[in-house]
């Protein structure tokens, strides 16, 4: 006999263990309708006050992949990867990664966000390319990992269905930070896409959802053990986000940065550390290297080569973008009519920034959304972002603001101005990568 929704809920609600079939029933109920909106929030908020253990997460995880179609990339017979960011700001790693490791010889199906909170999301970036297709058809998206080894797409309305449905209660609900819920929601899309291994980058800063070291180790422990125990063969890297990771934010000027990174003029940053990091750890994982060293040195050749650039141009042009667009992007990427330096107020190093407000500053000049229907404007956001332990003369500029008019890039200046701390003494490096997961 099919057990009632409300005694899912209730035995939740009071701390019980619920088995895979109840998890699972609940979670066809979600899909089919048959669950009202208040008995999936009330579920959700029981999920969040109680917990769940790694055998409840793992069923909720596989029976939200199960809600829709699964892809399986066997026939083409390479290692099928990918990677999954927490969110940060001038967070661009995945636009680089995905050509990287296709270069090297594995698939790359990525199935990535819009922005989130502060942070700005792939697919959003993607969209500044005239053309480009973040919803080609399942048989286009096949064709371009066949054909390209990487596609950067959205979440198409058949995969993992259930999570739309229990991310959207959520987020009206004040459970979005639940640590289950979080892992489920991330890994039940991950797994629907055939992959046989990941790597999660979880941010941890003051520019991050995850601003205590526990917390972000508690998540990352989760999101490790959940997936393994699905099958796929997954690590962590706990990242640094307290300051931005490239030195630009803001959705056309991260696709410059990309391009500027794949030509090989970002080599040595912290940008260069944690794309190198993640595609070496990708490349260990799918089985390419057998250790560190050597794919890192994989990595470098396929940078080097241009091999990574091209893949990138490809992937472009067969989901509908500009077949020169890397080599005459100044030309397809549309422009602020208005850049201004932000000074340094005094003279010094940059000792610490309010990263979290410099992904809120690029929303407010219409980089991203403060509701879901909003119009992104591509053009706008702040670019040549010193990295902090840069020592800095008064007056020098600390970035540049690109708005849509000047009244509106000038308020910007003095709002980033006042977001950065300017010390007598250079800050101690802080390690990009500060722990690994396994």
């Amino acid at each position: 006999m099919a057990m009632l929704p409300q005694e899912v809920i209730r035995k939740k609600r009071d701390g019980g263990e619920l088995d895979p079939a109840e998890i699972a029933g609940f979670i066809k109920g979600l899909t089919d309708g048959s669950i009202s909106e208040g008995q999936a929030a009330a579920f959700a908020m029981a999920v969040w006050f109680s917990g769940m253990n790694r055998d409840e997460c793992v069923a909720l995880t596989l029976a939200m992949r199960d809600s829709g179609e699964t892809l399986d990339w066997s026939e083409f017979g390479r290692p099928v990867v990918d990677k999954h960011s927490t969110g940060g700001v001038g967070d661009n790693v995945s636009l680089m990664l995905a050509p990287i490791v296709a270069a090297c010889g594995a698939n790359v199906p990525m199935i990535s966000g819009r922005g989130l909170g502060h942070t700005g999301g792939t697919l959003d970036k993607l969209e500044s390319i005239p053309g480009y297709n973040i919803q080609p058809s399942p048989e286009l998206f096949r064709k371009v990992v066949d054909e390209v080894g990487c596609a950067i797409i959205g979440q198409t309305a058949n995969l993992a269905p259930a999570d739309k449905r229990l991310y959207a209660i959520r987020d009206v609900t004040a459970t979005v930070d639940s640590v289950p819920l979080i892992t489920a929601s991330i890994l039940s899309k991950k797994l629907a896409a055939g992959l046989q291994s990941l790597v999660l980058d979880v941010k941890l800063g003051n520019g991050s959802f995850m601003t205590d070291p526990d917390e972000a180790k508690i998540l990352a422990r989760s999101l490790v053990d959940v997936a393994n125990g699905a099958g796929v063969s997954t690590s962590a890297l706990i990242t640094d986000m307290n300051e931005p990771l490239a030195d630009a934010a803001g959705n056309a000027l991260e696709i410059e940065t990309c391009l500027a990174y794949l030509r090989g003029e970002k080599a040595g940053t912290r940008l260069d550390q944690v794309v190198v990091a993640f595609a070496a750890e990708m490349l260990v994982a799918a089985g390419i290297a057998t250790h560190k060293v050597e794919a890192e040195a994989l990595v470098r050749r396929a940078l080097e080569s241009g091999a990574a650039m091209e893949r990138f141009a490809l992937m472009v042009h067969r989901l509908s973008g500009p077949a020169d667009f890397v080599d005459r992007s100044e030309a397809y990427l549309e422009k602020a009519p208005a850049v201004v330096p932000v000074p340094a107020a005094r003279e010094g190093y940059l000792t610490a920034c309010e990263t979290r407000e410099i992904g809120m500053a690029v929303i407010a000049l219409g980089g991203g959304r403060s509701r879901p229907d909003n119009r992104i404007d591509h053009r706008v956001g702040l670019s040549d972002l010193l990295p902090l332990g840069t020592e800095v003369q008064k007056g020098e500029p600390v970035a540049f603001v690109h708005a849509a008019d000047l009244s509106q890039a000038e308020a910007m200046r003095e709002r980033i101005g006042g977001l950065y701390t300017i010390g007598d003494v250079a800050p101690d490096p802080r390690p990009v990568v500060i722990s690994r997961i396994t």
